[in-house]
């Protein structure tokens, strides 16, 4: 389990990241920061098109920005949008996070400063895995 000061941590970098969200069409702004084993951070907003099938969630802008620099190893996930509800992440997302990290703590938070803490294989029990 993550201390709270980790946890405190990774809300405000993920608030932070949600800044600089590109949603001009929802109008839903996500931000989200990735916790490696090691502890580094990696950030993501998501990213919106008019060809709304080349949207990017928030959570896989983070996890490919990771992958992109050799990590393949995560502890945490914090995700927050400008809804006063809980953003959890999406299926596509869920499956996504969970190829590398089936214990992964996920912290779904929404714009109040209250979060809630799964397992991803709790949000996804039955992953598509090979």
């Amino acid at each position: 389990m993550l201390s709270q000061t980790i946890i405190n941590e990774l809300i405000n970098k993920a608030k932070s990241a949600m800044s600089n969200s590109y949603s001009p069409y929802s109008k839903f702004a996500v931000g989200s920061v990735l916790l490696t084993e090691d502890e580094k951070i990696f950030t993501g907003c998501n990213v919106e098109n008019a060809s709304f099938g080349a949207t990017v969630c928030a959570e896989r802008v983070a996890l490919f920005n990771a992958i992109s620099k050799g990590e393949k190893n995560f502890k945490a996930i914090a995700i927050i949008s400008s809804s006063d509800d809980f953003c959890t992440p999406c299926g596509i997302c869920r499956q996504c996070l969970i190829e590398f990290s089936k214990d992964m703590l996920v912290i779904c938070c929404n714009n109040k400063g209250e979060y809630k803490l799964h397992k991803i294989n709790e949000l996804l029990p039955s992953s598509f895995l090979f």
